[in-house]
């Protein structure tokens, strides 16, 4: 799985720390509970809802405890959409799922409202439609750029994604279906990036992930933001050991490591590797974020290691190179 950091990071960590929910869910099993959490709609107007208009029909246990199935959860998602956007409630119950689809798509191509586009990229995830997703995605662009996209819109939406997967909303497949579709789109910016930038005194930053750390969407972006303001990149990716770290960074002339850590992928404790990496690497600034990071209360970082807590702070840190 992916997501990594606070706030703004951890979208990519699959909530480690995001909020309690029931455990209990089945994918394609939800309880009132679990809707409520998903589509924001209240449990209260959800039955209000289904007694008088006939919005979904739950079925029952044995306890005659009421559940809903994966068709019930994409027809809420949509109408919650619409109906913050003023569709009556007496409107959208009379029409099928392929008419409340079409309305979301025309409703994302004159509308930038965050919180819709997150749904409707939750549910071209679990419909695994791909055409849906890319005409979602091109619109954001297109009215916010690439950068802001991603933090407003695709940022969230793992959070979101996070929620999903806690509740058995979702299954490995769609979860690597959606995330490679970004990870694609990441790739594709990076390469966008014009090589000549106006940036005078440009540096160059090795970025990587621990050996056994597969978490990659948040590296990525990372490597967005650093290219995008002018710096050189030297990419490593997933999973590198120690030793091929070291070897990279005596053969560049390097100003700075970046990293992020979401689970233990090291034989040493959390706090061990770091101070072995500011010891190794005592010429070069290092910034660390994800999920370990933000979450050792009272971590006392070496001089030359920078805790990144969010995709902002590094714009503005980085703004100062």
């Amino acid at each position: 799985m992916f997501i990594e950091q606070n706030a703004s990071l951890q979208c990519f960590s699959f909530v480690l720390n995001i909020h309690t929910y029931s455990m209990e869910s089945q994918l394609g099993k939800y309880s009132i509970k679990d809707l409520e959490q998903i589509t924001g709609i209240k449990a209260h107007t959800l039955r209000i809802w289904e007694k008088r208009y006939h919005i979904v029909s739950p079925s029952r246990t044995d306890s005659n405890i009421r559940f809903y199935n994966d068709s019930d959860l994409k027809k809420l998602l949509n109408i919650s959409i619409l109906n913050r956007h003023g569709f009556k409630i007496s409107n959208l119950a009379k029409l099928c799922e392929e008419s409340l689809s079409e309305k979301i798509i025309s409703l994302s191509s004159i509308a930038v409202d965050y919180e819709s586009q997150i749904e409707g990229f939750v549910l071209a995830m679990i419909e695994m439609d791909e055409g849906k997703f890319e005409r979602l995605l091109n619109n954001l662009i297109m009215n916010l750029g690439f950068e802001d996209t991603f933090l407003r819109v695709i940022q969230p939406f793992f959070e979101k994604v996070g929620l999903l997967w806690q509740v058995g909303t979702i299954t490995p497949s769609q979860e690597h279906f959606i995330s490679n579709l970004i990870r694609q789109k990441l790739i594709v910016a990076i390469d966008g990036i014009p090589f000549h930038t106006e940036n005078k005194s440009p540096k160059t930053f090795i970025l990587y992930l621990p050996e056994n750390e597969l978490h990659e969407l948040g590296l990525l972006f990372y490597s967005y933001l650093i290219q995008k303001r002018g710096h050189k990149v030297i990419y490593l990716g997933q999973s590198v050991p120690f030793d091929d770290l070291s070897k990279v960074v005596s053969i560049h002339d390097a100003n700075a490591l970046l990293t992020t850590i979401t689970t233990h992928p090291f034989n040493c404790d959390f706090v061990t590797y770091l101070e072995k990496l500011s010891l190794s690497f005592a010429d070069l600034q290092i910034f660390v974020g994800g999920y370990l990071i933000n979450n050792s209360p009272n971590l006392h970082l070496p001089p030359n290691i920078m805790a990144v807590k969010s995709f902002n702070d590094f714009k503005l840190e980085l703004d100062l190179w």
